[in-house]
């Protein structure tokens, strides 16, 4: 498995800081309260371990009276009290809603940036890593970054009073200290060292159980579920998994528990029995310590050593959570090499061209899908992308949206390069309805306009329904195009075919209003006769438009203005479709071997007529 990077320390102090004013951006308040928290708390423990007790033991010893006494634990329990109801509100009321706010805060820069990096980015698997390592849980793991600093910057103020008070009541007693030292960051660190290289052997088996928990959940895999045997194939993986994890834990146990044991040993038995046996000693044979020095020795030998704990623990968790903070850290600073914001020109909505000229590009460098490319489209016209799997078509159309930029050429619109457009102005040109399209979890009007609808939008997307010839089946839904799609929060949702789902996609396009209008094989899951409609719709919608589209089904591209015939990544022939024909070539071959099927369309909609 490949080794997580080491982050130097001068960058993980940077990072701790970005992550307080990131914090502080976000939530003043969550930062306050949890130094504020962190303090109290060590607070509570230096005054209760090492002035109180010593007051107390001393009062008695000097025979103070009653008064005296009642009025400082008076005073200290009244502290305590204020400190108590503290908690109680922060906690049960304060940091609920603070949670909601990071959460709401954090992951609104994390989706936006998100939604701002190029689409290359996410095809990268160290990118992608790194996205999905800083997303994961990023609300809770921001919050314990900053209570491990504060605590880190308060156990070390808090432990410098402890040992001086210590030093001033016996020197040799603070050597003692150094035994929870040794137990905490050094068997500590081995032992979270080999927590960490267990938890990583056992990730692919948990990735394999995750899948199968998936798998079995999912309605997408239901039907394969019950009419084959993969059933019992998933559960074999899944015991396998198992099994993996088992030997892991295994292997592990003793490399685990052997620091643990020594951890232990040396941060409270030692420390507890060695200061005990030291004190005791110099009280019983050397006369040298009083009982009453002897009892604030052992209370402040107990503060000290949870203090050394948690300031282990923080600086050990400090370190566990480096890489979540490098990784969000790279993630929100990442410069967008197509940001959305940039402030170029405004595109004019009269569309007189659009032009490749020599593009080439390539999803991994050296490896072009695109080569040389140049074509040129007329505004108003209609032009037909075509050919095989893998030439190129539906990369055309990403370079064309600029979800990717060229690695060579220029795509130019109205002759001047795309890139000086403004990204959102430039986008907003386009209807587009994909191959590869998604539905959401919202109503149908929500879909087909893709924003939050008002009433007045309602005969927009009936109109778009009517012309991509699913009306009729929205309107035998409860709520007609109020109905949500997917049962995912909805029981009554409606789970429709795949011919009816691309259907409510392609209205998409009609609802928008926009001089450019695209289709990437917009009828793959429709029956031919369905099929033949829908193009008849297209054409008809896009009258005075300048439209693309890509099939591979020729029948519907006869009336194209333009048919471009591609072939990795190159034009091999272009022209209207009776030229084409006339070449015999390459596209006429691939024409009349679906000849039988546009003869058959055509007598069905004789038949049917």
């Amino acid at each position: 498995m490949k080794k997580q990077p080491e982050i130097k320390k001068t960058r993980a102090l940077k990072n701790n800081l970005y992550c307080v004013r990131l914090m502080w951006d976000i939530s003043r308040g969550a930062v306050i309260h949890a130094g504020l928290m962190t303090a109290f708390n060590y607070i509570a423990w230096v005054f209760y371990s090492a002035f109180f007790i010593k007051y107390l033991v001393g009062a008695l010893n000097r025979a103070d009276s009653f008064s005296d006494i009642f009025r400082y634990i008076l005073l200290a329990g009244g502290f305590f009290m204020a400190t108590a109801i503290y908690y109680a509100y922060v906690e049960g009321a304060y940091i609920p809603m603070a949670g909601v706010k990071v959460y709401h805060k954090l992951y609104r820069k994390l989706y936006q940036k998100a939604r701002n990096v190029e689409l290359r980015c996410f095809e990268d698997s160290s990118f992608y890593n790194k996205y999905t390592l800083a997303v994961d849980g990023a609300n809770e793991k921001l919050i314990q970054v900053i209570i491990n600093l504060f605590g880190i910057i308060c156990g070390a103020i808090a432990a410098t009073v402890v040992f001086t008070q210590m030093f001033h009541i016996d020197k040799t007693a603070v050597l003692f200290v150094f035994f929870p030292i040794i137990g905490n960051f050094v068997f500590g660190y081995i032992y979270n060292k080999y927590l960490f290289n267990r938890d990583r052997a056992m990730a692919p088996y948990k990735r394999r159980i995750e899948y199968v928990n998936r798998v079995m959940y999912l309605a997408d895999y239901s039907k394969e579920m019950r009419l084959s045997n993969v059933f019992y194939l998933m559960k074999y993986k899944y015991l396998k998994a198992i099994d993996g994890i088992f030997d892991v834990v295994d292997q592990y146990a003793f490399k685990i528990n052997l620091p643990l044991w020594f951890r232990n040993y040396f941060t409270f038995t030692i420390i507890f029995e060695g200061v005990l046996l030291y004190g005791a000693y110099r009280t019983i044979v050397g006369k040298t310590m009083s009982l009453s020095e002897l009892a604030v020795l052992s209370s402040i030998m107990v503060s000290a050593t949870w203090i050394l704990i948690r300031f282990a623990e923080n600086i050990l968790e400090s370190m566990k959570q480096g890489l979540f903070i490098e990784n969000l850290r790279t993630f929100l600073e990442y410069e967008e090499n197509l940001p959305e914001d940039y402030d170029g020109l405004t595109p004019e909505p009269e569309i007189t061209s659009i032009e490749f000229r020599n593009v080439s590009f390539g999803y991994k460098k050296e490896e072009y899908i695109i080569k040389n490319l140049s074509f040129r489209i007329e505004g108003k016209k209609s032009i037909a992308l075509v050919g095989h799997n893998g030439a190129g078509k539906t990369t055309i159309i990403k370079l064309l949206f600029r979800l990717y930029d060229p690695d060579e050429g220029e795509i130019l619109l109205n002759d001047k390069n795309i890139k000086e457009y403004n990204l959102k102005a430039y986008r907003s040109l386009f209807a587009a309805a994909f191959q590869d399209y998604k539905v959401f979890a919202l109503s149908i009007k929500e879909n087909v306009l893709m924003r939050k609808g008002t009433p007045k939008d309602d005969t927009l997307v009936i109109e778009a329904l009517k012309k991509a010839g699913v009306y009729d089946k929205v309107m035998t839904l409860p709520d007609g195009i109020n109905t949500n799609l997917t049962k995912e929060f909805d029981e009554q949702g409606a789970q429709l075919s795949g011919g009816e789902f691309q259907k409510i996609v392609v209205a998409r396009a009609f609802a928008k209003n926009v001089p450019i209008k695209v289709f990437d094989e917009p009828s793959s899951a429709l029956d031919p006769i369905a099929e033949y409609d829908l193009y008849e719709s297209i054409l008809k919608d896009s009258f005075g438009k300048t439209m693309i589209f890509i099939s591979h089904r020729l029948s519907s591209v006869r009336n194209a203005d333009m048919v471009y015939m591609l072939e990795k990544g190159t034009i091999i022939e272009q022209g209207s479709h009776i030229e084409l024909m006339d070449l015999h070539g390459a596209y006429a071959d691939m024409y009349q071997k679906q000849a039988k099927n546009y003869l058959a369309v055509e007598s069905l909609r004789e038949v049917t007529a």
